[in-house]
């Protein structure tokens, strides 16, 4: 598995700590910046990741930033992404089993960074459930073809 990551100056030190986290436990992951905890604005590096998982080119990813509000609103307005902004192991493994989430943030300045890989992996072990999740899934799809997303 190749997955996408990417913060901006508000979970610099998070990224990092979670890099490191993945490769170590075997998973491929590419950074999409930042590069340094200098200030940047967070749309263009949640817009950097998602935009590449609303196309396919990565099967998932993980957005950070201070709280992962800003994170999560830009990358949602992507079509096919479902990104779900986690604050324990539950809401990360619910992310995935339920709403089948491609697209976890979190919250640098929130959230320790133990309990953050805990998340993660938490988050890439489920699996999603289908079933009544997979009707509501295809309802939001139908959102996304309204408004041209689709």
């Amino acid at each position: 598995m190749n997955i996408a990551i990417a913060s901006d100056h508000g979970g610099f030190e998070l990224k990092e700590e979670l890099k490191t986290f993945l490769n170590d436990t075997g998973i491929s992951c590419t950074d999409l910046g930042v590069a340094n905890g200098e200030s940047v604005d967070y749309p263009d590096f949640g817009m950097a990741l998602a935009v590449r998982v609303s196309d396919g080119e990565f099967e998932s990813g993980i957005l950070i930033c201070g709280t992962g509000i800003g994170m999560s609103i830009v990358a949602n307005k992507f079509p096919k992404v479902r990104a779900a902004l986690v604050w324990d192991t539950f809401t990360a493994r619910m992310a995935r089993e339920h709403n089948d989430a491609n697209v976890l943030v979190i919250g640098g300045r929130t959230t320790e960074k133990g309990l953050a890989k805990e998340m993660v992996k938490v988050w890439l072990d489920a699996r999603f459930e289908g079933g009544r999740h997979q009707l509501r899934l295809d309802k939001i799809r139908e959102i996304e073809k309204m408004w041209g997303m689709g």
